[in-house]
């Protein structure tokens, strides 16, 4: 295999630590583009976005007519440019409203190409007032560098553990890094949906250490609700030329539902040996990275033979968005401010940071410090942003989950599926799963000789 595509395999798998979908979901149901006017209020958020008449430069990145801060991407490498784009729609629409009390936002393309975080950061470091909306795959290999200079990152994903949860982070995703995110999903397929199932779990994972210990926490919530596990393998980060063998071993072991921790190309071709075989699994936990239309695709009528599901962690699904108006208004957002560009998960994900970090930045009025816009984004008790993700309180900094929802995936696209919802589209009704076994942990401030009263 060349190096190129030995590389693309590892970043496949490495993006799976955050757990967070790479892709959108392309379906029949999302709007088309639209030239009509797009409001300033975001769903139920109103205006968080205005005119004003700032006037003082009182931090780093600050002037009286702008806000420069740094998005962190791979698109360099990977060719991907969901955060980019996401910055570019915010920004865009957010700048035509007046900007931040008057202050134009100016995104920082802050382009890592994978192997690059620590320079990125470095320069982020010395010239924006903060990191906003961006993510990279070896996101932990920048973070002692991002505390040194005590510059704070709204993230629009997080992947390495060192990262996720880190001091100065606001991340609105809802889960902290001592909880387990997919936990309420896993205890609807083994207790309700599938018990039987619960009796011979199985595992595969990326031969590489995020997803090596996500399996490890996997199998430590799946047996604290009570499964067991049969079967746990790993493939090469390269790819596997022929998936036989493990097909083979999952019906060999009897296997009654596996839990895919690798990219959704490997895992399509997987399914394919499976059933080639003529066995079909229970249930097949995807992983929110197959959550888009290229899986679809790739599988094609194999997702007709096998139960394939994924947990959107509270995401409202892309391919709902006509019943929800915040989703459809994210949706005509991209298409007016970025059109030909995707709208998909990650980039809704990095669009609630953004409205987070507008929001805390605008409370803090002509005197906006890092310190006050760290402190007012956690002041929020009850993000939703606006409407597009289930209710998550980032003043807590490391919350058990609230709320999940599942979505199947077949030949024809992505579909919601009855998991029970109790609250809207969600289920919030989980009790929360604390993990028990030692696993790596965020980096701190005093990890660099810091304290929060060096932060200003």
């Amino acid at each position: 295999m060349k190096p190129q595509k030995s590389l693309a395999a590892l970043i496949a798998v490495a993006l799976l630590a955050a757990g967070c979908a790479r892709s959108g979901s392309s379906t029949e149901e999302s709007p088309t583009g639209t030239a009509k006017a797009v409001s300033y209020d975001f769903g139920d958020l109103k205006r968080i976005c205005n005119a004003g008449d700032a006037k003082s430069s009182p931090a780093q990145g600050v002037t009286a007519d702008t806000i420069e801060v740094g998005t962190l991407t791979d698109m360099g490498f990977t060719k991907k440019s969901e955060f980019v784009d996401t910055a570019k729609v915010f920004t865009s629409w957010c700048n035509e409203a007046g900007g931040i009390n008057g202050r134009k936002l100016v995104s920082n393309t802050r382009d890592a190409k994978l192997f690059e975080v620590r320079q990125r950061v470095l320069e982020s470091c010395r010239e924006d007032f903060a990191l906003v909306g961006g993510g990279s795959a070896f996101d932990g290999t920048g973070v002692k560098e991002r505390l040194s200079c005590l510059l704070p990152d709204f993230a629009g994903q997080t992947v390495q553990f060192e990262a996720n949860g880190s001091d100065l982070q606001v991340y609105p995703l809802g889960v902290g890094p001592s909880y387990s995110r997919y936990d309420g999903f896993w205890r609807w397929l083994v207790k309700e949906a599938y018990p039987s199932s619960a009796s011979a779990l199985g595992f595969i994972s990326g031969d590489s250490p995020g997803p090596k210990i996500i399996t490890e926490q996997g199998k430590e919530s799946l047996t604290a609700a009570g499964g067991k596990v049969a079967y746990s393998d790993l493939y090469p980060p390269s790819g596997v030329s022929d998936w036989t063998p493990y097909a083979q071993s999952i019906k060999n072991k009897g296997v009654k539902a596996l839990v895919f921790n690798g990219d959704f190309a490997s895992l399509a071709k997987l399914m394919q040996a499976l059933t080639n075989i003529n066995y079909k699994l229970d249930w097949i936990d995807a992983n929110a990275s197959a959550y888009n239309a290229a899986f679809i695709k790739i599988a094609g009528k194999t997702l007709d033979f096998q139960n394939v599901m994924a947990d959107l962690s509270g995401m409202h699904p892309l391919e709902s968005a006509s019943s929800n108006p915040a989703t459809k208004q994210f949706i005509d957002l991209f298409h007016k401010y970025a059109p030909g560009k995707e709208p998909t998960q990650p980039a809704l994900r990095a669009f609630s940071t953004w409205l987070l970090f507008a929001k805390a930045a605008a409370s803090c009025g002509d005197g906006l410090t890092r310190k006050c816009v760290y402190e007012a984004a956690q002041k929020e008790k009850r993000w939703t942003a606006g409407g597009l993700i289930a209710p998550i309180d980032p003043s807590v900094k490391d919350a058990p989950p609230k709320c999940w929802n599942a979505v199947k995936a077949t030949s024809k696209g992505w579909k919601t599926t009855d998991f029970k919802a109790d609250n809207g589209v969600y289920r919030c009704n989980s009790a929360p799963y604390k993990y028990t076994g030692t696993y790596p942990k965020p980096v701190t401030l005093p990890d660099v000789g810091k304290s929060m009263s060096d932060f200003k």
